[in-house]
């Protein structure tokens, strides 16, 4: 079952990940390095040090669901750093999915006065 993806929390682990890591894997990195619950729904994502190979998994009421996207041309934008990381929303998802680096978008500004 494909997840309502307005419904979950999406999380993006930076930096690159061993490809060759399945579903167990992936879920005991989300639970012990992330400190995340990897069985409570939300979709986490990991990329490959090629950019090339993204991969999903995400906990559906009685086992994980994994799935991935191997791009033939191009690479995935994918956050380096902790700080450049974060939780994305379904339309950064899909964003990512089409190759649109929105982790260098223009930052918001914020004043308090106008001089």
């Amino acid at each position: 079952m494909i997840p309502d993806l307005d419904q979950v929390c999406i999380y993006i682990k930076p930096g690159s990940t061993d490809m060759r890591k399945q579903i167990n894997g992936l879920a005991l990195y989300v639970s012990q390095e992330m400190k995340k619950q990897s069985m409570n729904g939300d979709i986490y994502l990991f990329c490959g040090s090629g950019r090339t190979l993204l991969k999903a998994i995400y906990w559906d009421r009685n086992g994980f669901c994994m799935w991935q996207k191997r791009l033939e041309r191009d690479r995935f934008p994918w956050p380096r750093t902790e700080e450049e990381a974060k939780k994305i929303t379904s339309e950064e998802l899909k964003m990512l999915l089409l190759g649109i680096d929105f982790f260098k978008a223009h930052q918001t500004l914020y004043f308090s006065a106008v001089s």
